[in-house]
Parts: structure tokens; sequence; C-alpha cells
């Protein structure tokens, strides 16, 4: 491998720059669990950058070897330069840059959709959890509207520790435009509250359903809950009004599984 000192370098200036933007292309990925899950989920890799100190260690010269047989531009980088290369305080012991996942268009082939529509749900870390936990609960995919973080940022893409890369993940900036698309794909459209709606375990989620899923705070706005075919309330004992928006989807998403298997 090539050795990569200066923080100056021209391939460390373009991990800066993909870390801090959005790329349409192109997604950071940090630590080899995610490229490991990279690899394994076909994704082609461009490039990796591996920390001098850990390039001995018997996992990281297992996974150097595996993106050399890939033909991906493997350099050894000092300290310093994983310290500018990767995003995180504590940078992790590789860093590699992969083409953008381009499952988009299959968020409502499965032959049931169940869909997890998460709307203006602005940490990167909830996002990457809905994500992360709608693949675990069978879902079909997941549409990040509105004001949503990029679901393809290395924060969401660390939360969902893989799941992006398999799970069909959907970009639009209207979330009535996804629920116009969930509609013309024959979904039912439930809407999460923290209340007024009908009880989540009295709620009919069986077959094909696109569920929304509110931001921190504010949830959804009126122009959603009226668009809604149904609004569910998830119970909560007093005091507690509102749950974390990963919670809520976890919740409505296995409930929703549970649903199409009774």
């Amino acid at each position: 491998m090539r050795r990569i000192t200066s923080r100056q370098n021209a391939l460390v200036a373009f991990f800066r720059e993909v870390a801090g933007r959005v790329d349409p292309k192109v997604v950071l990925l940090d630590g080899p669990h995610l490229v490991v899950d990279a690899i394994g989920s076909g994704i082609r890799l461009t490039h990796a950058l591996v920390a001098s100190e850990s390039a001995s260690r018997p996992d990281v010269a297992t996974l150097v070897t595996r993106l050399a047989e890939l033909q991906v531009d493997v350099a050894e980088a000092s300290a310093s330069v994983m310290r500018a290369a990767s995003p995180l305080q504590s940078p992790s012991p590789v860093v590699a840059l992969a083409e953008r996942p381009a499952l988009e268009d299959r968020v409502f082939t499965a032959p049931r959709a169940l869909v997890a529509i998460a709307c203006d749900v602005q940490d990167p870390g909830n996002v990457g959890a809905i994500v992360r936990v709608a693949e675990a609960a069978g879902a079909s995919g997941l549409i990040a509207a509105g004001y949503c973080a990029n679901p393809f940022g290395w924060k969401a893409l660390r939360g969902a520790m893989g799941s992006t890369l398999r799970l069909p993940v959907r970009v639009v900036d209207k979330p009535l435009d996804a629920v116009s698309a969930a509609r013309a794909h024959g979904c039912r459209v439930v809407a999460t509250t923290p209340r007024g709606g009908r009880s989540l375990f009295d709620a009919d989620l069986a077959g094909a359903v696109a569920l929304l899923i509110g931001g921190e705070g504010q949830g959804l706005g009126d122009d959603l809950l009226n668009a809604a075919d149904e609004r569910v309330t998830i119970p909560m004992t007093p005091p507690v009004e509102s749950l974390n928006a990963a919670v809520t989807a976890a919740l409505v998403l296995y409930e929703a599984q549970r649903s199409s298997l009774t």
C-alpha cells in the first residue's frame, strides 16, 4: 500500500468533502463493519484509507486483502491523516468511499409493501435507527421526506449499521409526494400521532401499508394527518406524552408485521 502522511493530500480533501455535504453518488463509510457490509451488499467501493497503527490487525489485514481483490484504491494513512479524513473525533481504523446504493425504485416492489415514511426527522442518528428497525421489521423500504437528515450521510449510515446499504431508501422533498407515491402503489396511509388516534393495538395494519413517522418535537403536521387514511396512537402511561421517532417507528412497524401474520 502507498502511504499518505499529508493532510493536504487531494484524496484526504475528497474524504472531507464527502463527509461535509450531500452527494447524490458517493457515500462515506466509517469503520470496518460498514465497509464489510458494503462488500457483502455488492456495493462498489472506490477508495479506502487504513490507519497505520491498525494495518497489522488480523481483521483489518483481511479486509485490506479483500479490498485489493476488488481493485479498490487502498492507502495507509498516518494518525493525523485519519483524523482529517474521518468525521469522528476518534477515527476508525478504516474509512472508505463507495457508490451510493441505487435501490430507491424498489421501495414498493415487495409482494406486500410495508413502507416507513420519515417526515422531517432531523437527527441523523434517529434517521439511521429508523432505517435499521425498518429492515429488522421486514419493511419493503423507507422514504425520507421533507426536512429529514440525509439517510446517506455518514452519521445516519453509522446509525443504520449497514441497513441503508440493503434496504431500498428513497429521498423526496415533499412528504405529500411520498403519500401520493404510496397511494399509487396501493398502500393505505397510516399516520402516527401522540394523541387522538386509534390505539395501535386496535388498528388494522394488515395489507400494504405506508406508515408516517413525524419528526422530533412537532411530529406530523395537520396536512399529513388529514391526508392519512387512519391515525394511530401508541398508548402511553402519564405523564409521558410522546416517544422518540425511532422508538415509534419500531413499535408501529413490528405491529404492522404482526398484523400481517395473524
